[in-house]
């Protein structure tokens, strides 16, 4: 089988692929905002201003799935995918599940019923915000939430003595092309991927939409999993993954090789 490859197919029919277990499991649900989902952000109205009247995303959602999403379900899958529990220590697997503000509870108590009893909530500041329509009225949203579950042992980590918060800041991600709504930025996936699997190890990414999980996983010399529904983000995704490897930060370094010649000089 490929080492990175993009199923679409609901996450559900996982079996009839053979795909091997993951060191981490990082996934964005939709975070069921229902015809909500534009509001406050000037793409409710044609050319973001209110006098030419609402846009086609006005009262609309993110996705035609985003009310049909079922967490136990996913759990089930991810526990299922997660690699065993390892009797070393700093070798657990893990998984990273972005959602809304509203869901970390959620998902916290609901993955304690599949054996995921420990978590660690992240939040992501941003240094702008879609709530451009408020600006004027209350407090507008910067921020964006994940959650990191885990069984019992603590996951790999290779941190490389460096102290890390979490609480982060939203890396941009200009030049890269977006073709989904809730993208998230390749360099913020590589930091994760780098932190919690070697290389050669495995991501699976259930709901992974432009494929940014696959793409950075592939950067960083990793074996990637996605599934993807809805088949104009599986072509887009797929498409992406046509273009080259980008070089990641996180890569380690490429050693210069000396010729003997040289060394002597």
């Amino acid at each position: 089988m490929k080492h990175i490859q993009i199923f679409n197919d609901h996450f559900q029919n996982y079996k009839q692929y053979g795909i091997p277990k993951a060191q981490l499991i990082i996934a964005d649900i939709p975070y069921n905002v229902g015809k909500n989902a534009y509001g406050s952000n000037p793409q409710w109205y044609i050319d973001g201003d209110n006098a030419n009247g609402e846009s086609e995303y006005a009262n609309s959602t993110f996705f035609d799935t985003d009310l049909d999403f079922r967490i136990p379900e996913f759990l089930a899958f991810c526990t299922r995918m997660m690699g065993p529990e390892p009797k070393e220590r700093g070798k657990a697997p893990c998984m990273i599940v972005f959602c809304a503000f509203d869901q970390q509870w959620t998902l916290i108590e609901e993955a304690k019923k599949h054996g995921l009893n420990n978590y660690i909530n992240l939040v992501f500041r941003k240094n702008f915000s879609a709530q451009v329509l408020k600006a004027n009225m209350r407090i507008v949203g910067n921020c964006e939430y994940a959650v990191l579950l885990y069984r019992e042992k603590l996951p790999k980590f290779n941190n490389r003595g460096n102290m890390v918060f979490n609480c982060l800041d939203w890396p941009r991600d200009l030049g890269v092309e977006r073709v989904h709504p809730t993208q998230k930025p390749i360099s913020l996936l590589e930091l994760f991927i780098d932190l919690f699997t070697d290389p050669g190890e495995v991501v699976i990414d259930p709901c992974c939409g432009s494929g940014s999980t696959i793409l950075a996983a592939r950067n960083l010399n990793r074996r990637a999993y996605g599934f993807e529904i809805k088949k104009n983000f599986f072509a887009e995704a797929n498409r992406l993954l046509e273009q080259p490897s980008q070089p990641s930060m996180f890569a380690p370094p490429v050693e210069k090789k000396i010729h003997k010649q040289e060394a002597l000089l």
